[in-house]
């Protein structure tokens, strides 16, 4: 038999527990409640079907930009191929030697800017004072010859008087008149062989009657000094050898070998836009200039050349890049990269269908054009898409 007072105890205790556990269990259930009811407005809520729901108040909202799809110009066919800087070959520029010489001083260096008819050589050359002794020959040439027409002129004067009044014979006129003649073509010759040696003279640089001067060589273009190959004290023989480069690379030609099957789609003015490794996403203009007559029968491939503009001094030859060109623009649907999310290996864009809902639409992707893709298939125009923020989506699905 159980004592009484275990039995009060067991009940007593029964019931503080009983007490306990219901009044615990209310407050709980509140909390979860509030806490569920919370979650729904701020987290996203997935769909089977691809719809994600977002509360009203859910924060991946004010993070997300819609806006309607678009159409814009884009390429109607495109050709992409390796490129490469180069300097326009009819702005490169050589110094050479007009005659063999010694090399006085060297006035430029490597990578100096200089201007057409800059000096950046002077040299001493032997051929300086026998250009300078030809001139002064004809010069004295020419005083003789002239010497030589006065006296002429006199003596016909002078029998030609004798003759009026009957006191020589007429065939000494006649012979004083070819004597003249002759003389006067001697002063002709004598003053041609003086011009040629004066003209000589100013294609080196020099002033005709001087005497012991040195040649300068000047630059033949506007430019930056690629190349130096003299030094100076040094003497050249060679007057073929170009001794300093000069390149203006104020316009410089992106070249790229275009295959065979593509080159119709090129037309000389046409335009291209050129990417460098050296500067990512950065698009430069450039206008085609020229396209090779002859096929690479190796590579079967056609050299294409076109001109940039490069005042900026940022484009330098060897760099490497690709030409894109386009023949001709049609319209065509377009979202950025942003708004394109890879599901498995399909790309999906979250269409929007009402507040806070948005649909996972399957899309076909075109051309890569200006940050974004065209759109061929999956959209229309005026289509409401997430560009940015499309992240907290997928993450939902």
């Amino acid at each position: 038999m159980i004592p009484i007072r275990r039995l009060v105890g067991r009940s007593v205790l029964c019931g503080i527990t009983a007490l306990t556990m219901a009044g615990c269990g209310k407050p709980r259930e509140v909390v979860a409640e509030g806490k569920e009811s919370s979650k729904a407005a701020t987290q996203v809520q997935p769909n089977p079907a691809g719809v994600v729901v977002l509360g009203p108040d859910a924060p991946e909202l004010r993070r997300m930009t819609i806006e309607s799809v678009r159409t814009v110009p884009l390429p109607a066919d495109e050709v992409t191929a390796p490129a490469k800087i180069e300097a326009n070959p009819n702005r490169v520029g050589h110094a050479v030697l007009p005659m063999p010489g010694r090399i006085v001083r060297v006035m430029v260096k490597l990578g100096d800017s200089v201007t057409q008819g800059q000096p950046v050589i002077v040299i001493e050359s032997p051929a300086v004072g026998e250009a300078e002794a030809a001139y002064v020959q004809a010069e004295a040439s020419v005083r003789q010859a002239e010497l030589a027409v006065t006296k002429a002129d006199a003596d016909l004067a002078r029998l030609t008087d004798l003759f009026e009044h009957q006191a020589v014979a007429q065939k000494e006129v006649l012979a004083a008149q070819t004597t003249s003649a002759i003389v006067k073509t001697s002063l002709e010759q004598a003053q041609s062989a003086r011009e040629q040696t004066r003209r000589r003279l100013e294609l080196l640089g020099l002033k005709a009657g001087h005497l012991q001067q040195q040649v300068t060589v000047t630059a033949p273009v506007s430019g930056k000094v690629l190349e130096v190959s003299v030094v100076d004290g040094e003497f050249r023989n060679e007057i073929s050898t170009p001794l300093i480069t000069i390149t203006d690379l104020s316009r410089v030609w992106a070249t790229s070998e275009v295959p065979e099957s593509k080159i119709r789609y090129y037309k000389l003015g046409g335009t291209a836009d050129l990417e460098l490794i050296a500067y990512p996403n950065e698009v430069f203009r450039a206008r085609v200039t020229r396209i090779a007559d002859t096929v690479n029968s190796e590579t079967r491939t056609i050299k294409v050349s076109a001109e940039l503009d490069n005042s900026a001094g940022r484009l330098r030859p060897e760099m490497f890049g690709r030409l894109r060109y386009a023949d001709g623009f049609v319209r065509s649907l377009w979202v950025p990269d942003s708004a394109v999310v890879l599901v498995g290996d399909k790309d999906f864009v979250f269409l929007e269908q009402g507040p806070g809902r948005f649909l996972a639409s399957p899309v076909e992707l075109g051309q890569r054009h200006d940050g974004g893709f065209a759109v061929t298939k999956g959209l229309k125009a005026g289509d409401r898409v997430v560009t940015q923020g499309s992240v907290y989506l997928k993450a939902a699905l």
